[in-house]
């Protein structure tokens, strides 16, 4: 870590994809697409969601994040991985804690596509008897 200023992971959910740089600092700050981490994400359950790995780890650190793609729960999601991932990178103590919590994994579940003849992914068009 020396030799770096920063380190750059990317988390993705569903849709989502989000670019994470994190670097040491005396306090956190998390900026996302240029704006303040309570901007972009109004609701409290969201802003939680990306303050999760630090509450679980602890330590100081300036957050960047490019995000693109998705609803802003999934934006959120693809954060906190980016995050937890670049915490990992950085100090391999901290994988125990945060895989034990769920944050290391990539949630594969994504919306399931449309096939033919049907109306949706498996809704199939209404039955008339006559």
């Amino acid at each position: 870590m020396a030799d770096k200023k920063y380190i750059e992971t990317v988390g993705r959910r569903k849709t989502a994809s989000a670019r994470v740089r994190i670097t040491p600092a005396k306090s956190t700050s998390i900026t996302v697409n240029n704006k303040n981490a309570s901007d972009y994400f109004p609701l409290t359950i969201m802003h939680d969601t990306i303050h999760a790995p630090f509450k679980t780890v602890g330590g100081a650190f300036i957050v960047t994040a490019l995000v693109k793609g998705g609803g802003q729960k999934a934006q959120a999601e693809a954060v906190r991985l980016g995050i937890s991932r670049a915490l990992v990178e950085m100090d391999a103590a901290y994988r125990k804690d945060l895989k034990v919590k769920g944050f290391l994994k990539r949630d594969p579940r994504a919306k399931e596509r449309k096939k033919f003849g049907l109306v949706a992914a498996r809704r199939a068009p209404q039955w008339s008897k006559r």
